[in-house]
């Protein structure tokens, strides 16, 4: 009798460098992972040759496509495309007299009033020419003040075909409480534009607040054509591979994923997708290490982002942006800096070093890649310190040192400094750089940055670790086994997760228990009709209820977890109590026994999950010589300190290392896709799930 064929899940996470795979057998729980050169031309094809790559790892022959059962991705094709600006002829729909809505905008000053002399609102994202107005009116209930203009409709379908604008964006005003009026503008485009990719408000984002509503909507709309072409293109060629259609995933900003055939729907909901995936990953990671209050920062070869975790669990924002353009989508609250491994230094008009957000990229990359590139970058400020090996993925791909240390040489030339103390001085800034995202998710949201474990992964997270401990004061970092593989990782331990709202401004004291009910019992009929659509069983349907609340008066909302079960006045005025707590949680104080300041409910929220099998993180086999010496691969010279000059510092290789071994800095940890300098006054020891904690010498 032939064997039972393997059963193989594959989580893939596309960066500007590399693309990271890891494959999980679901009946062994054998899990591997690896690496393979991104291919910015055409990311399909670094997509492909990571699978081969990783079922080959695997033992499985060429083709064997059939044993994958999922692909799960985390792609930036939304992301880059946002912040590179790249947003193609895009037209606007609205109510008549609205049409200067993108104009106003919302008065927000990122830096403060005192940090310049005025303050320019970002680049619209559809120029005022390609505005159209619809007459037609919906109050704030969705009642009806005037009809729809169906003859003018078809004038701006038309006006919109003869100008060859294919992508649109409908928000009129009041949508959020009736979508009749956006449905008949789309039923009228298929007649009048068949061509057009279509978005509607009250599809993207149901809920209040007009200008972020249309902004989501046209960022929706913008991004729609690439990544349908994107996401269609990967399933036909996995379809090919595997002789059959494989279920294909793509990760959501909100922590879950949907497949590619809904993706395509709602493509706005993907721009933070490969960094919600590594903060996911690393979250689990920490929490069966034991540690439950966690920072995660994720450095890659254009960007570091960083995130919160909380018991367990990635905070979530609905205030976030994407380079420019506001975004009302549910989403892990993620800080990206420009401080990866590519960021260019160079020396600003007044003579002063400054590194990044410039990068250097995949192509051509940093100097030391030989690939063409000519400015410095922070790789390239590593390997001439000695702080990572003239060689990437275990020795795939050979870096030119003397190349790197020529340009670092010539900057220093420029800086009237050592080459030493110049790259030190780019590693130096982008450490604050890195330390000053981190402050923006804990300081400056009320949080200790000294109360969390700082976990660091990707292919340059780990580099500047010690540093940023003496930066921010940080007692300790875990660093994962395969940190550039966190975020691939992350994809396979990620439910399937839709997010559904209704706007339902009332106070508390005026609420009716029976009109909320029947709204978030409508909430979770949609919901629980799109994991119907997945594949999901009844049995395994779980539903997560929230709701924005605020004090009258307030401009922002606070949520708040709704209680399970039946939806009666003691689940309500719970509600009300936790708003108080978590209120007080994050600004101090509450109003809990003023009865003068109401509580207000704005949002209803309902998240439709289904669950999937997460990988088992294992311990690993307990050593019985715990913490005898581990024998060197080797050594080099490597500078800490400018000032000190280089010393012969010992290299480890990180498989080698068993649970329990101690280490103490200086020393170089090296494995196939990251490396970790412990610089002198720091130890590092491996715990029994082969991460690597990192403490100061006077805590350990």
């Amino acid at each position: 009798m032939p064997p039972a064929p393997r059963r193989i899940r594959i989580g893939i996470d596309t960066g500007g460098t590399f693309t990271d795979v890891v494959a999980l057998d679901e009946d062994t729980g054998e899990m591997v992972t690896t690496k393979t050169p991104s291919t910015p031309g055409n990311p399909a094809d670094g997509f492909m040759a990571g699978i081969e790559k990783v079922l080959d790892l695997l033992e499985l022959p060429r083709g064997s496509g059939d044993a994958v059962t999922a692909v799960s991705h985390g792609t930036t094709v939304a992301t880059n495309q946002l912040l590179e600006g790249k947003v193609e002829a895009l037209g606007y729909i609205t109510t008549q007299g609205y049409d200067a809505m993108l104009e106003i905008a919302r008065q927000s000053v990122p830096d403060g009033y005192g940090n310049s002399y005025f303050w320019v609102k970002p680049p619209r994202i559809v120029p005022r020419d390609l505005v159209k107005g619809v007459g037609g009116r919906l109050d704030f209930t969705g009642a009806e003040v005037r009809p729809f203009d169906e003859a003018g409709a078809r004038e701006v379908a038309r006006w919109f075909r003869a100008r060859g604008i294919d992508t649109l964006g409908v928000c009129f005003l009041h949508s959020y409480a009736n979508p009749d009026h956006e449905e008949r503008m789309r039923a009228i485009l298929r007649e009048e534009h068949p061509d057009a990719v279509v978005s509607l408000s009250s599809e993207v984002l149901r809920e209040y607040r007009e200008y972020e509503r249309a902004m989501t909507t046209l960022v929706d709309a913008a991004v729609k054509p690439r990544l349908s072409r994107y996401v269609t293109s990967i399933s036909r060629r996995l379809e090919q591979y595997g002789g059959r259609k494989v279920p294909f995933y793509v990760m959501k900003s909100n922590g879950g994923v949907l497949s590619a055939d809904e993706v395509v729907n709602q493509p706005i909901t993907t721009v933070l997708s490969g960094p919600a995936a590594g903060a996911l990953g690393a979250a689990l990671i920490a929490r069966v290490a034991g540690f439950d209050r966690v920072l995660t920062s994720d450095g890659g070869g254009t960007s570091t982002d960083v995130s919160v975790v909380i018991d367990g669990e990635p905070t979530l924002t609905t205030e976030g942006s994407v380079g420019a353009f506001p975004s009302k989508i549910p989403m892990i609250d993620v800080v990206t800096v420009g401080a990866g491994g590519g960021s260019v230094a160079r020396l600003s008009p007044e003579g002063t070093l400054k590194v990044g957000p410039q990068s250097a990229g995949a192509d051509p990359g940093p100097i030391c890649y030989a690939q063409g590139g000519s400015e410095v970058t922070v790789t390239d400020a590593h390997v001439v310190l000695g702080r990572i090996p003239p060689h990437l993925l275990g020795g795939e791909i050979p870096l030119d040192v003397e190349a790197a240390r020529g340009g670092i040489e010539a900057l220093a030339t420029r800086l009237g400094t050592s080459p030493e103390a110049c790259a030190d001085g780019v590693l130096e800034i982008s450490a604050w750089n890195q330390a000053n995202a981190l402050r923006q998710v804990t300081v400056k949201r009320g949080l200790d940055v000294r109360d969390f474990t700082l976990t660091t992964f990707g292919g340059s997270g780990s580099l500047l670790l010690c540093r940023l401990m003496d930066i921010l004061g940080i007692p300790t970092v875990l660093v994962p086994p395969d940190p550039g593989n966190v975020s691939a990782f992350g994809l396979l331990t990620v439910d399937v997760k839709n997010d559904y709202v209704q706007t339902h401004v009332t106070l508390h004291r005026a609420l009716d228990v029976a009109t909320v009910r029947s709204a978030y019992d409508a909430l979770t009929t949609q919901a629980r009709a799109a994991l119907d659509k997945e594949g999901f069983a009844r049995e395994v349907h779980r539903f997560v209820r929230t709701a924005d609340v605020r004090y009258f008066g307030q401009a922002f909302e606070v949520r708040v977890g709704v209680p399970d079960g039946p939806l009666d006045a003691d689940t309500v005025d719970e509600v009300a109590r936790r708003f108080h707590a978590e209120h007080r949680a994050l600004y101090g104080y509450d109003f809990s026994g003023d009865d003068s300041q109401q509580v207000e409910w704005v949002n209803l929220r309902v998240s439709g999950i289904g669950p999937i099998t997460r990988p088992e993180i294992r311990r690993a086999d307990v050593a019985s010589d715990r913490g005898s010496p581990v024998g060197r691969t080797g050594s080099r010279p490597v500078c800490f300190e400018a000032g000190d000059g280089y010393a012969d510092t010992p290299v480890l290789w990180r498989p080698d290392l068993p649970p329990g071994h101690t280490v103490a800095g200086p020393v170089i940890i090296e494995e196939f896709g990251s490396t970790v300098p412990v610089h002198p006054g720091f130890v590092a020891r491996i715990d029994d799930f082969l991460n690597i904690i990192v403490t100061r010498e006077v805590d350990a």
